[in-house]
């Protein structure tokens, strides 16, 4: 029977088998159009009835020399490879599960979609009864998932019997829009952010997430999901108002193999975004690890490299309820010189990684040490048993290459095995978190942020909960002393609530010496850095944000505005009904005749309280609501 299909399917004309196949989220809201027309692929979206994206090509260019014999096509076939395609079935399931994670910004994460495998088979094999060609045919899947929260789409290549391997050359995949359409860009990772239109010969590259206001008023965010093993991907401009999707280089896979998930958040504001950005972690693979009693989150400070430095640093530290303390880079010598070897100290430092260890482990601390790539390459199957063997901690990768698929494999392979040595990471420079650390939760955090190393303005910081926080944690180190930042201190302090890291690196630029008894940091001495719950309250990209964290019975809200005056509103609608609390709340006020200038005050709070909250220009507010017991 399965023989006489497709020998039925090879006989019919491309034209006749155009098809159309539907997905609808779960609530309905979402709903995703694929077309299959002239032996070529493209997709609607929709969301509330709403256009969301236009018809959009889909598809992969292939080019397997090697295999063109053997599949009977011309070459020209081959290079436009989604256009011999024919349709073999469509599978389709649903699943409602949860899941919880090691730490997070939610204690329980639902995973509730519908899912669409549309599977199509190109070249004029027969096929055996355990699925197998004899080597003359390619199968390959459009994978699309529908949640609440937003939309995923892949592309697989199912196993096949002579195990083929692929030359993917780049990708079809298009997002049309309708005129109007505005994006927040950023060339790269560490780059500022400026709106663009759909329009014009110059727009250049736009790093993903992509965050985009429609005319319609719809707010959209394009984003990568379970980068692994594949080439990075940005947007670029294929005509106008329709972005396609750069891939950095060419990927060469054995089947079976699936692409990065190209996914699509929708909502009708902007605060939507954010509160639904779990879904990058859905799109991952479970937990790969049977233990991970060892991943510990908490807040890290950078110490100067001598002994006296760092044994202050590591009473600093743990007086200010930290948990661990960092070395940065050239402990172990200049980093951009191979010569440098990330196997012992440098020989003009007066202390050894042991002692420091167990200094800080007395006050209750733990280390980390940055290492830079070229000693990572060079070096690792050295590095971590030695480092297990230190009780080093974690690393902070350092300038980390990234791009195409050579160097994510490689990347990720170095997660893993720092996972077999208990060691939690920290990735710096141009990486961008997709989701793995749900796989290997050891991922604590990354840099691919403008942060504090380059003190941005206040409506870049205000930008980031919308843009780069979408797609996961952000290393963005914290300031408080330092008189380079462009904030005031409140701003600072509310980034604590406001942004998202297991490991938040604080008092970035500071030394111990800088305290001086400052009361208002009792917010960053009592803030965790993973949360029971989260919800982004209010807020519009370039102008405020205001975000509230419960961890326990407790709640921890960041208020912070761009370069303008304003006053937020704010209710507290979000407590628990029925429960009184105390609101510690810890304002920018310019009388005060203190360094800080930040204003304590406390106030009586339940859940039909409303604050009013003034900002002053790069301002903001930090509020502990502390539930009576």
């Amino acid at each position: 029977m399965k023989k006489l299909l497709f020998a039925i399917l090879m006989l019919m004309p491309l034209s006749a088998l155009a098809l159309t196949e539907k997905l609808s989220s779960p609530d309905g809201r979402y709903e995703f159009v694929l077309t299959q027309h002239d032996g070529r692929f493209s997709y609607t979206l929709t969301y509330d009835g709403k256009t969301v994206i236009k018809p959009s090509e889909l598809g992969v260019n292939i080019d397997n020399k090697l295999f063109e014999s053997a599949l009977g096509v011309p070459n020209e076939d081959v290079r436009q490879w989604c256009e011999n395609l024919r349709h073999i079935g469509t599978d389709r399931l649903e699943r409602d599960t949860t899941w919880t994670p090691p730490y997070g910004e939610w204690n329980t994460i639902r995973d509730n979609y519908r899912q669409m495998t549309v599977r199509f088979m190109k070249g004029a094999d027969e096929v055996n009864a355990e699925g197998y060609s004899k080597g003359k045919c390619y199968f390959f899947n459009i994978d699309v998932r529908a949640y609440n929260e937003g939309v995923a789409f892949r592309y697989s290549f199912p196993e096949t019997g002579n195990g083929l391997f692929i030359h993917l050359t780049s990708e079809l995949t298009e997002f049309a829009f309708e005129p109007g359409a505005e994006a927040l860009c950023a060339s790269w990772a560490q780059d500022g952010y400026r709106w663009k239109q759909l329009t014009g010969s110059d727009w250049g590259v736009a790093e993903r997430p992509l965050t985009l206001k429609l005319a319609n008023g719809l707010c959209v965010s394009l984003l990568e999901a379970r980068l692994v093993d594949y080439a990075r991907t940005k947007f670029v401009l294929q005509r106008e108002n329709v972005l396609r999707a750069d891939v950095y280089s060419s990927v060469d896979f054995m089947t079976p193999y699936s692409t990065s998930w190209r996914t699509i958040m929708v909502g009708d504001k902007m605060t939507d975004l954010i509160n639904h950005d779990y879904l990058t972690l859905n799109l991952n693979d479970p937990c790969a690890l049977s233990d991970v009693s060892w991943i510990k989150p908490g807040k890290v400070f950078r110490s100067d490299l001598n002994k006296k430095a760092l044994f202050e640093a590591v009473d600093f530290a743990a007086g200010r309820g930290l948990q661990y303390v960092h070395l940065d880079a050239r402990w172990y010598g200049p980093e951009m010189k191979m010569s440098s070897s990330a196997l012992a100290v440098d020989s003009t430092k007066d202390f050894t990684i042991p002692e420091v260890v167990s200094y800080a482990k007395e006050k209750g601390l733990g280390v980390f040490v940055y290492v830079n790539q070229r000693a990572l390459y060079q070096q690792l199957d050295s590095i971590l048993p030695l480092y297990k063997k230190w009780g080093v901690k974690g690393i902070k990768f350092g300038f980390v290459q990234v791009g195409n698929q050579q160097w994510t494999t490689w990347l990720h392979n170095v997660v893993r095995k720092c996972a077999e040595y208990g060691l939690m990471v920290d990735i710096h420079d141009e990486y961008r978190p997709t989701g793995y650390s749900r796989t290997y939760p050891n991922l604590m955090t990354a840099e691919g942020i403008r942060g504090n190393e380059e003190m941005p303005s206040a409506t870049h910081n205000v930008i980031l909960p919308f843009t780069r926080f979408l797609c996961g944690p952000a290393d963005y180190t914290l300031c408080y002393y330092v008189g380079r930042k462009k904030t005031t201190h409140a701003h600072q302090l509310a980034m604590a609530a406001v942004y998202y890291s297991p490991l938040t690196w604080m008092y970035w630029y500071d030394k111990p010496s800088a305290y001086r008894g400052e009361p208002e940091l009792e917010f960053w001495d009592k803030i965790p850095t993973v949360w029971d719950d989260t919800k982004a309250l209010q807020g519009n990209p370039g102008e405020y944000i205001a975000t509230a964290r419960r961890s326990g019975g407790d709640w921890f809200v960041g208020v912070m505005t761009g370069d303008e005056a304003r006053t937020v509103t704010l209710p507290l609608s979000f407590l628990a009904k029925g429960k009184k609390y105390i609101a510690h709340l810890y304002e920018d006020d310019a009388t005060l005749k203190t360094r800080t200038k930040v204003k304590m005050t406390t106030k009586k709070v339940t859940n039909k309280t409303t604050l009013s909250l003034p900002l002053q220009k790069a301002g903001g507010a930090a509020v502990w609501i502390e539930e009576v017991k």
